[in-house]
């Protein structure tokens, strides 16, 4: 799992009279809040009417009875997690968390006590997942330990290993909830082994008096009323000087989400002379484009948009599916039509407001408030809404009636491109529920080349694609599920190969360049030649090589795809391109010994028609140009 990582102040307060959610330590009511405990780095935000039915399926599937109550107030927190886990908060406590679990390809219900006290109180259907325990064995389990079976007077016949369940006594009252470490009829039956590992204990700390009124979003608007204020009179002083500062025509960057929404409607408080710019990087969900121009409309604009089409089906034959490490799609999808946009329209340059936020990343944290786009020479980029949360966004939108993007409303916390390898397993998976033919491209996809390069099917529904090196996590899925995730199939044509540079627009301050062979790549071979020593000090890890020159790095990976990293755009070309004829030379070498002469230190060495190059190499590159393989390729 995830370490916490802190992007600012955990800034989620509750008001004990207003019942309600608070951005400050004051209500707007007068009365002072109290801290909620959450999960860093805190961005919060509100739980849609669709969340709600989605925490109370979650709930009746395992316990058969509902969590939360129907129009409640409820905030969701995105916390650390493998794939997608969300905290969730109501009466001012976090009661439960949900999360996705990618094995199971499902989402469990993680109950704290008092979700678990929510859940046995409730009235319906009869309770699920309990388990009873002798009233001796509570104090041994408040100490820490597990629940072992003979402590168990009965349990719930459907718990099942690893389910989730919810320890009570013979008053019915909640003790400690867990997971099983056996199934229900186990636990009654056995004579001795753990039953239940707990994870949260009821250790009698009172919980927050709250006033049990009815409220509603509209509730929370007022007593945020003056720090959203407070949030927005700052951002209206950001932008002012920010204008007056940058002398350059005015624009913001629309996306279709609620960050450059409202930063869009912070500018036009403050000014009508704009215009409205959106790249459509032709992986936008129909809603986007649709909203796009509903936004247009609301503020009698008409936006100035580029698209590229289809770009990314007709380069992902070359380059293969995008990857957190490789997200060539970035560079011929977003970078493309910005750069054409910023060029064709803004002849003296720009100003572009965008929504950035500091909570959204490690990366966005750390960034400037205003900073000129590495990318296009002639954009300065600034940000109004660096230091909101999500709540903070949404109230404003909530309280200015602002037409936000539907998809917020079916399950999805981000929007961008529908197929973006960034995304959770858990939002895929919610892609086939709400765009099942988008879904069946994607699948198509990433089948067809899945039996390209041998891979098990299993690698694109468990949406193990999303990396060429997998996390430790993913691996050990893979092998508990017997799939095969590296490339197993060489192609013995020749091979092509395919590059794009440029900054990266997902991960800011990076310049990377990136190609694709056509085939897999025989990465044991290419190891065992010692070859790419003569790019840079080599390290090889499972489907992948790692290697480092100087402050430059690049990593070449078993199917096919190079990245490269460096300080500009021509060292990553040049670093790319060095690397390229690298494996060239490994795959085409017929042992002529050309090289062998070149080399100054005497690295290179002869056996059965391949060079063989070791460890004295000092990476002068003097072979790597002589290699007929190279020259004459």
């Amino acid at each position: 799992m995830s370490k916490p990582v802190y992007l600012g102040d955990l800034l989620l307060y509750w008001c004990p009279d207003c019942n309600v959610p608070v951005l400050g330590k004051k209500c707007g009511c007068g009365k002072k809040t109290f801290h909620v405990e959450i999960t860093p780095p805190g961005d919060i935000r509100p739980a849609f009417e669709h969340d709600i039915e989605h925490i109370n399926r979650i709930a009746k599937e395992q316990f058969n009875r509902p969590l939360l109550a129907e129009n409640s107030v409820v905030v969701l927190n995105k916390a650390p997690y493998d794939d997608r886990m969300d905290e969730i908060i109501a009466d001012g406590q976090v009661i439960a968390s949900i999360r996705y679990e990618t094995e199971k390809l499902r989402w469990m219900m993680l109950p704290r006590i008092e979700g678990a006290k929510r859940i046995v109180s409730m009235e319906g259907d009869e309770l699920k997942k309990w388990v009873l325990i002798e009233d001796e064995v509570e104090k041994f389990l408040l100490k820490g330990a597990s629940l072992l079976a003979p402590g168990v007077l009965d349990a719930e016949p459907s718990i099942e290993l690893d389910d989730e369940v919810i320890i009570i006594n013979s008053e019915k009252r909640v003790i400690a909830t867990g997971r099983a470490r056996m199934s229900g009829p186990e636990m009654a039956e056995a004579k001795k082994g753990i039953a239940v590992k707990p994870r949260k204990k009821d250790k009698g700390k009172k919980a927050p008096e709250v006033t049990p009124a009815f409220k509603s979003w509209e509730d929370v608007i007022e007593a945020n009323s003056q720090i959203l204020e407070k949030f927005q009179n700052e951002a209206y002083e950001f932008i002012h000087n920010t204008v007056e500062k940058v002398d350059r025509p005015l624009s913001v960057s629309y996306s279709g989400g609620k960050d450059s929404l409202a930063t869009l409607h912070l500018v036009h408080e403050c000014t009508n002379d704009y215009e409205i710019i959106f790249a459509d990087t032709g992986l936008e969900f129909p809603e986007t484009l649709q909203n796009v121009e509903d936004v247009a409309e609301f503020y009698d604009k008409t936006p100035t948009v580029k698209s590229v089409g289809n770009a990314f089906w007709e380069s992902v034959d070359d380059f293969g599916p995008p990857s957190l490490e490789m997200r060539w799609c970035c560079k011929v999808c977003k970078l493309g039509p910005i750069t054409q946009l910023i060029e064709d329209n803004f002849d003296e340059g720009c100003l572009t407001f965008v929504g950035q936020r500091k909570y959204e990343s490690a990366t966005r944290a750390r960034s400037n408030r205003v900073w000129k786009n590495p990318w296009v020479a002639n954009q300065t980029a600034a940000s109004p809404i660096q230091d909101w949360t999500a709540l903070h966004v949404w109230l404003y939108i909530f309280k200015n009636k602002l037409p936000y993007n539907p998809l917020y409303g079916k399950g999805f916390d981000r929007i961008g491109c529908w197929l973006c390898p960034s995304s959770s397993l858990a939002d895929l998976m919610n892609l086939k529920e709400t765009h099942p033919e988008l879904d069946d491209r994607l699948s198509e996809m990433l089948l067809k080349y899945a039996e390209k390069m041998g891979l098990d099917p299993g690698w694109a529904e468990y949406g193990m694609w999303r990396w060429k090196k997998h996390p430790p996590a993913i691996q050990e899925m893979a092998e508990k599920l017997d799939i095969t995730i590296l490339p197993t199939r060489k192609d013995d044509t020749k091979l092509t190969f395919t590059s794009s540079s440029g900054y990266r627009p997902c991960k800011n301050g990076e310049i990377t360049a990136e190609g694709s062979f056509s085939a897999a790549l025989d990465l044991d071979h290419i190891r065992d030649t010692g070859m790419t020593i003569t790019v840079g000090k080599t390290g090889y890890m499972s489907g992948v090589a790692h290697i480092r020159s100087d402050e430059k790095s690049v990593q070449l990976f078993a199917s096919g795809n190079i990245v490269s990293r460096a300080k500009s755009e021509e060292e990553a070309k040049a670093l790319l391109t060095k690397t390229r004829k690298t494996v060239l030379r490994v795959l085409g070498c017929v042992g002529c010994g050309v090289c062998v002469g070149r080399c100054p230190v005497s690295a290179i060495s002869l056996k059965e028609k391949q060079a063989y190059v070791d460890e004295s190499c000092t990476s002068c590159g003097n072979c790597i140009d002589s290699c007929p393989v190279v020259k004459f390729q």
